[in-house]
C-alpha cells in the first residue's frame, strides 16, 4: 500500500508528460503554382528535431519544446514559421532569388553571370510579363523603366520603342541575339511574339553599336526563347476583352527524333469590333487579324555543343479610319482608311563547330514584304536582310577573356516611292548592299573587385566607309552585392527614312529631304549602381543609372518649319540626351513583392540659326519625367495573386499643323493604371481577370479633337490664297489640312478581361 501513492506519483508525470507534448502537422506548397514540395526540411529551432515532407508535401512534427519550425527546401528561401495554436499549416516557399546570379548574355555576346558582366543588364522574366498581360511585347514594355512604346500614327496605331528618351529606330531588337527586327519591321518587330516561347527578355540601355554595329545606338532589346529541353509539354494563355479582343498563344513541346526537340509556338490575335468613342468618325483602335508562327529545333551533340535552328512566320491585315470603309474602299478617296498587309519569314540559326576551341557560328535571315494604303496613298515595300557572324570565344590566362568576331550584314530594299528612285534617271534604284565588320573585345580582371572591358568594331559601308565604334566598360565590386559599372563608347546608324517614319506614308504631309543624310553618331558614358541586401524577412535591390550621349549627327523629322512639310536633314549643330533612372525592388515575405521605378531625362538639339546664334529645342514626343510600378500581393491559402501595375508620364512637345491649331503643344501628365487577379485552380490551370486602363484615361479628353479635320481626309474642301497656304474659312476656321500625327498615347480607355493560362509538364 505504500507503494501506491509512488504509483500514482509516476502516472501524474506520464500524462503530464503527453498533455505537454504538442504536434503539428501540415503541407510544403510551391508559392507561384501551388505545386507541393517533397523533401522539404521541417525542422524545429530549439531541438532540431527535423522531419522530411513526403510525396505530398505533408509533414508531421512535435514541438513541444519549440515556438517556431525552420523549413529549407534546394531552390527556395528558407522559412521560420511561428505555429501558434494552429494545428495544421500551409506552407508557401519562394523561389531563391537569383536575379543576380543568373545568367545574361546580351551585354558581352556571351553567358555570364549577371552580377560579373561589366555591363549592366535589366533581365524581365515571363512572370514579369504575366503582371499586365497584353496581346504582345510591344505593350508589355510599357511596365518598364526607361521604356516606352510610341504609338506614331493615330489611325493606323503602328509604334516603336523608345529607351531613355531615344526613338524606335535607335533601339535594336534582336531574338537569341540576332537582329532579325529589321527597319521595315521597326513598328512591327515586337507583335506576334508567342510569349509561351520566352525564357527572359534582356535589356541593355545605351549604345551597343561597338559589338552589335548599326541600329544598336540607343539601346538593345533581346528577347531570349526557351530551350525546347527545359520547357513545359504544353502551355497555352487565352484571353479575350470586353472590347472583344481575342488573343491565343500557345507553346508545344514536340520530340521528332531521337536527338531532336522541337518548340512549337502559335500567337494569334484578332479584333474586328470598331469603335468610335471620342466622336471623330474614325476608328479608336486599329482592327487588327494577325498570326505568328515559330518553331525551334534543338538538336543533341556530342559534348553538349550547341545546335539550333529557329524559323517564324508572320501575317497581319490591319486597319484603321473612316468607321464607313470597308476593302472596297481600298486607296480611293471616297472613304479614308490605312490599310497595311503583312508577310513576314525569319530564319535564325546557331552552331558550335566541332573543334576544340569555342568557336559560333550564327545567322539569322528575314524577308519582308508590306502592301499598304495610306489613304490614297500606296506604299509596297519589300525588304530582305542576311546576317552571319562567327564568335571565338578564348580565356587567355587566369585574367584576359576574349571574344573576336567575324560579321557581314546584307541589306535589300525596295519600294514604291522616292527613297529607292534615281533622282537623275528617275528609274527605280533598289538598295542593295553588303556592310562587312570585324570586332574584337577583352575582358581583363585586374582584381578580384575589378573588370575592365575593352572593345573595337570596324564596319565598312560602300557609301560611307569605313565606321569605328569603340567600347569601355569598367566594374568595380567594393562590398559583397555591391558594385559599380562605367560604360562609355560610340554609336552609329545609317538612317532609311520611309521604313521608319510611317507618319511620312500618310499623305497629310510632303517629304523633303534637304540633302544627302549622312550616318548618325554618337558618343555616350552610363553609370551605373546597384546595391541588393537581403534581411530574415525583406530583400531591396537597387538600381540606379546615369547616362549622357552626345551625338554629333542626328536626323529628326522636322514638322515645325513647314505645317505641310516633314523635313528631314544633317544636324547643324549637335544633339543631346542626359538623364538618370532608379529601379527600386522591394519583397517582403513571400506575400508582397514591389518593383517602382523613375526616370528624369532631358533631351534636346542645339543648331545654328540665320543668324548664328544657338538654338535649343526639344524633340517632339520627348517626356521630361516617367515612371513604372508593379505591385503584387498573393494570399497563400486562397491561392489568390493580385497585381496593380501602372506607368506615368510627364508632358512632352506635340507636332501641330500651325499657330492657329487649336489643339494643346504639350501633353498632360498622364498615366495608364491597371489591376489582375489570378487564381490557381491547380498546379496546371491558374484563370485571371481585371481591369486595364482603371482610370479610363485617353488624350481625347484634354483636346478638342484628336485628328484635324477627320471628316475632310482627303482636302477636298480646303481653299488656298496665291502661295499656296490654307486659308481661315467658316467651314475651316483653323486653316488646317488633314493632319492624323497628333498622337502620344493610346486611344483606348478603360476595359475588361479575364482570361486562363494551362501549363502541363
Amino acid at each position: 500500500m505504500k507503494r501506491k501513492p509512488f504509483l500514482f506519483f509516476i502516472l501524474f508525470l506520464l500524462q503530464a508528460g503527453l498533455f505537454a507534448q504538442r504536434s503539428v502537422q501540415g503541407e510544403i506548397v510551391h508559392e507561384q503554382t501551388g505545386e507541393r514540395i517533397a523533401g522539404a526540411t521541417v525542422s524545429t529551432s530549439i531541438s532540431l528535431r527535423s522531419v522530411i515532407s513526403d510525396k505530398n508535401g505533408k509533414f508531421l512534427i512535435d514541438i513541444s519544446d519549440a515556438d517556431s519550425l525552420l523549413v529549407t527546401v534546394t531552390g527556395f528561401e528558407i522559412r521560420k514559421i511561428y505555429p501558434a495554436d494552429k494545428k495544421y499549416l500551409t506552407i508557401s516557399m519562394t523561389l531563391l532569388q537569383k536575379e543576380l546570379e543568373g545568367v545574361v548574355v546580351t551585354g558581352t555576346m556571351k553567358a555570364v553571370r549577371r552580377s560579373e558582366s561589366p555591363v549592366a543588364v535589366e533581365v524581365y522574366t515571363p512572370q514579369f510579363l504575366k503582371k499586365n498581360p497584353s496581346p504582345s511585347i510591344f505593350e508589355s514594355l510599357q511596365n518598364v523603366n526607361g521604356v516606352r512604346p510610341q504609338l506614331n500614327c493615330s489611325v493606323c496605331n503602328t509604334g516603336d520603342i523608345h529607351i531613355n528618351g531615344l526613338e524606335g529606330p535607335y533601339t535594336m531588337i534582336t531574338i537569341d541575339g540576332m537582329p532579325v527586327v529589321s527597319s521595315l519591321a521597326s513598328v512591327y518587330g515586337l507583335f506576334g511574339i508567342p510569349t509561351q516561347l520566352i525564357d527572359r527578355i534582356e535589356i541593355v540601355k545605351g549604345p551597343a553599336s561597338g559589338l552589335y554595329g548599326s541600329e544598336a545606338i540607343g539601346g538593345l532589346i533581346n528577347i531570349i526563347t526557351k530551350s525546347p529541353g527545359k520547357a513545359p509539354l504544353f502551355a497555352a494563355n487565352l484571353m479575350t476583352t470586353n472590347w472583344l479582343e481575342h488573343t491565343v498563344d500557345i507553346g508545344l513541346k514536340i520530340k521528332p527524333g531521337k536527338k531532336i526537340s522541337s518548340l512549337l509556338g502559335i500567337n494569334y490575335f484578332n479584333y474586328q469590333h470598331p469603335l468610335d468613342k471620342n466622336k471623330d468618325q474614325f476608328t479608336d483602335v486599329t482592327l487588327q487579324h494577325r498570326i505568328s508562327v515559330f518553331n525551334k529545333l534543338s538538336f543533341e551533340r556530342k559534348k553538349n555543343r550547341v545546335a539550333t535552328l529557329a524559323a517564324r512566320y508572320f501575317y497581319e491585315d490591319r486597319w484603321g479610319g473612316d468607321m464607313r470603309w470597308n476593302r472596297m474602299f481600298r486607296g480611293s478617296d471616297s472613304l479614308y482608311g490605312e490599310s497595311i498587309y503583312t508577310n513576314r519569314v525569319e530564319l535564325i540559326g546557331n552552331y558550335q563547330l566541332p573543334v576544340q576551341e569555342k568557336i559560333f557560328f550564327s545567322f539569322s535571315a528575314t524577308s519582308h514584304d508590306q502592301d499598304s494604303y495610306y489613304g490614297t496613298t500606296p506604299y509596297r515595300g519589300k525588304q530582305k536582310t542576311g546576317f552571319a557572324q562567327l564568335i571565338w570565344d578564348k580565356q587567355a590566362g587566369m585574367s584576359h577573356s576574349l571574344l573576336a568576331g567575324l560579321a557581314g550584314r546584307y541589306n535589300y530594299y525596295d519600294d514604291n516611292s522616292t527613297a529607292t528612285m534615281d533622282t537623275l534617271t528617275g528609274l527605280n534604284n533598289p538598295d542593295n548592299y553588303v556592310i562587312p565588320g570585324v570586332f574584337l573585345q577583352d575582358e581583363w580582371k585586374l582584381h578580384t573587385k575589378h573588370l575592365l572591358l575593352l572593345g573595337l568594331r570596324y564596319d565598312h559601308h560602300p557609301v560611307h566607309k569605313g565606321i569605328f565604334t569603340p567600347r569601355l566598360a569598367w566594374k568595380w565590386s567594393p562590398k559583397e552585392r555591391q558594385t559599380f559599372r562605367l560604360n562609355a563608347g560610340t554609336g552609329f546608324r545609317v538612317v532609311s527614312l520611309f521604313t521608319e517614319e510611317h507618319a511620312a506614308l500618310t499623305g497629310a504631309r510632303a517629304v523633303e529631304v534637304k540633302e544627302s543624310l549622312k550616318p548618325e553618331r554618337s558618343y555616350n558614358v552610363n553609370l551605373n549602381y546597384t546595391w541588393f541586401k537581403k534581411w530574415e524577412q525583406v530583400s531591396l535591390n537597387i538600381d540606379a543609372s546615369a547616362w549622357y550621349s552626345h551625338f554629333t549627327n542626328q536626323i529628326i523629322p522636322d514638322y515645325d518649319t513647314d505645317p505641310n512639310k516633314i523635313i528631314y536633314k544633317n544636324l547643324d549643330g549637335y544633339a543631346a540626351s542626359k538623364g538618370m533612372t532608379l529601379n527600386l525592388e522591394l519583397n517582403k515575405g513571400h506575400r508582397f513583392k514591389s518593383l517602382i521605378g523613375i526616370t528624369i531625362q532631358d533631351i534636346e538639339k542645339t543648331e545654328l540659326n540665320d543668324q548664328g546664334r544657338k538654338l535649343k529645342q526639344q524633340p517632339v514626343l520627348t517626356e521630361k519625367w516617367s515612371g513604372t510600378w508593379a505591385l503584387t500581393y498573393t494570399i497563400p491559402a486562397l491561392r489568390l495573386t493580385i497585381d496593380y501595375t501602372g506607368n506615368i508620364y510627364g508632358p512632352m512637345r506635340l507636332p501641330l499643323l500651325s499657330k492657329t491649331d487649336p489643339r494643346p503643344a504639350s501633353s498632360p501628365v498622364w498615366s495608364i493604371q491597371n489591376i489582375q487577379f489570378s487564381k490557381l485552380l491547380n498546379t496546371k490551370l491558374e484563370l485571371f481577370a481585371g481591369i486595364k486602363n482603371l482610370l479610363n484615361w485617353t488624350p481625347a479628353k484634354n483636346t478638342p479633337f484628336i485628328i484635324a479635320r477627320s471628316h475632310d481626309p482627303f482636302d477636298k474642301k480646303l481653299e488656298y490664297d496665291g502661295n499656296g497656304n490654307i486659308l481661315a474659312t467658316a467651314e475651316n476656321p483653323y486653316a488646317l489640312s488633314f493632319d492624323p500625327t497628333y498622337v502620344y498615347a493610346p486611344n483606348q480607355g478603360i476595359r475588361f478581361f479575364g482570361g486562363l493560362r494551362l501549363t502541363l509538364k
